[in-house]
């Protein structure tokens, strides 16, 4: 866009940040001042609206970013209601002639971005989108076919070949803002509790682009250079816990993975995995921009027809609560309820149990997921939910069941992560810390423990369950 604007509107959605932000750069560069417009239509997407932790998120991301524009000379203006409806009301009051935003991917977003788009339009606005998100846009990466790909691998290799990153842009000194534009105010939109079970996310996350930025800083500088040995491992900090800041753009792909090559360099084994986890989103995102009903039906159409059990509703709450007398569980479980997130090690683990054990929709734990994570990602945790229940792209066969306690004995091997979020274990031996229910009678009575008191048996037997699975999915094979 060459054209100069007196006004434009820089709408921020999940880029909540000032650094490489390319639609507020364009709008600096072609308007003489800028409305930064944040809407709250939570409630245009009525089947995948926002859950209560990632409304606490971005109750305090928006709180950093309204702080950054406010140093920088301008103010947040935040409003509620329809998109569309929204953004013409402002532009009759302020005579604004262009919009600029970062896109977003999910069908919904699609849908009414467009239709805004051809709606100003008409009316003489200027529209202009950006990719403020990804490292390719999910349309760039093709098959030989002319197809979308349906496997990860092949398709970060060409993903890495159409890679064509530029230089991060800078932050702007200076935001030339509008004077006396009516905002009503973030806590308008009553993101957070109004029961406070939040103390834990607060002790574990600083929302924001500062708090993206510190913990970027220190997992790039040496941790991410030791992820391949470390990732697997949930007692240890060998993650860089970045999604969170990644989903609400508080800080960029783009410049995350450039920073990494630039401090590393391409060969460095800890990176390029680390890197490979992030074309991991990106094939998240490939695959729900060309399959957008996967994130509610299955990808592979058979798998419509799989025998669920049925009446789970006690053993999907005892999932839930961290009940399940299988303690690699119960500590995923809690910590997901503690802290908005869950080591994705743990993450197929629990998912394994729910979707095979309990077997139990994979949409009940998608569901559960999307309203407890703080890095609630609708391509992410679509895929990673099929992917557990066998039935997505570049799927684990549904007949991989995990067993929980070899889980627990490899990956816990000292058991600091059990021992943190399901402490009535803590004084076990670790022989019996993944299997309480074998412990001895003696060693029980002399630490003062009692299964099925203290702690609960589990809700299912493994293997039995395991068994039943493997049956399910076999009339599964024969019914096709």
């Amino acid at each position: 866009m060459t054209d100069q604007h007196l006004t434009a509107i820089v709408w921020f959605r999940r880029d909540l940040r000032l650094a490489d932000n390319p639609a507020l750069t364009a709008a600096l560069q072609s308007a003489e001042a800028i409305i930064p417009l944040f809407i709250d239509d939570r409630d245009s997407d009525e089947h995948w609206r926002q859950g209560a932790a990632s409304d606490w998120w971005l109750h305090h991301s928006l709180t950093a970013l309204d702080q950054s524009i406010a140093d920088r000379g301008a103010t947040l203006v935040v409003r509620q209601g329809d998109a569309q409806s929204v953004l013409t009301q402002l532009i009759d009051e302020t005579g604004a002639t262009a919009v600029y935003w970062n896109r977003l991917y999910e069908s919904f977003a699609i849908q009414r971005d467009t239709a805004i788009k051809q709606q100003l339009t008409e009316a003489g606005v200027a529209v202009e989108s950006h990719n403020g998100s990804l490292l390719i846009e999910p349309w760039d990466v093709k098959t030989k076919t002319e197809t979308p790909y349906r496997v990860f691998t092949p398709f970060w290799r060409e993903a890495q070949k159409r890679l064509a990153l530029s230089t991060p842009l800078p932050v702007p000194d200076q935001i030339e803002g509008v004077d006396g534009v009516a905002s009503d105010g973030i806590d308008s939109l009553d993101l957070l509790p109004k029961i406070r079970w939040d103390a834990g996310l607060e002790a574990t996350w600083t929302p924001g682009e500062a708090g993206a930025a510190e913990r970027a800083a220190a997992f790039v500088a040496e941790p991410v250079r030791h992820y391949d040995e470390r990732r697997d491992v949930p007692g240890v900090e060998g993650v860089s816990r970045l999604s969170p800041h990644l989903h609400w753009g508080e800080i960029s792909a783009r410049a995350l993975y450039q920073d990494i090559v630039a401090r590393h360099g391409t060969d460095d084994e800890g990176s390029k995995i680390y890197r490979t986890e992030l074309g991991w989103r990106e094939f998240s995102h490939h695959i729900l921009f060309h399959y957008p009903e996967t994130s509610d039906q299955p990808m592979n159409a058979k798998y419509a027809a799989f025998p669920w059990r049925e009446n789970a509703d006690e053993l999907i709450h005892a999932w839930q609560r961290g009940r399940t007398g299988i303690p690699i569980v119960d500590a995923g479980m809690r910590q997901l309820w503690q802290t908005g997130w869950m080591h994705n090690r743990v993450r197929m683990i629990v998912a394994s149990l729910l979707v095979k054990n309990i077997r139990a929709h994979w949409l009940h734990g998608a569901r559960w997921f999307w309203d407890t994570l703080v890095d609630a990602d609708l391509p992410a945790n679509s895929m990673g939910w099929q992917w557990a229940a066998g039935s997505g792209a570049d799927a684990a066969p549904y007949f991989r069941i995990f067993n929980p306690i070899t889980q627990g004995e490899k990956f816990d091997k000292q058991g600091d992560y059990v021992r943190t979020y399901v402490p009535e274990l803590a004084r076990l031996p670790d022989k019996f810390l993944h299997k309480p229910w074998e412990l001895p009678g003696d060693i029980a009575a002399d630490i003062g423990f009692a299964i099925g008191k203290d702690y609960p048996r589990p809700v299912v037997d493994l293997s039995v369950t395991r068994k039943e699975a493997l049956d399910a999915l076999q009339t599964l094979k024969e019914a096709s």
